[in-house]
């Protein structure tokens, strides 16, 4: 081999232990997420809400509106409203 290619090999190792070590954070934060949602439930919160809440304060306030402008229309063509 030459050293081009172990030096070739050598990095794609490294870059791999790297998303391995990422992959593993991640379902950490994963789990400590689900633990939080469960302590909420735990004192009286609907997590299922909670989600809703965390997705919604994610999105730009225009998106925001525009999906709730759609929401209601939609809501009053099926007589939801």
């Amino acid at each position: 081999m030459s050293e081009d290619t172990n030096a070739t090999d050598d990095r794609l190792r490294l870059l791999i232990e790297r998303i391995e070590r990422l992959e593993e954070e991640k379902k950490g934060i994963a789990d400590d997420i689900r633990d939080v949602y469960m302590e909420a439930k735990a004192v009286g919160y609907d997590p299922k809400i909670m989600r809703q809440i965390v997705r919604l304060r994610k999105m730009k306030p225009d998106d925001r509106s525009e999906q709730d402008m759609l929401l209601d229309t939609y809501k009053n063509a099926l007589g939801m409203a």
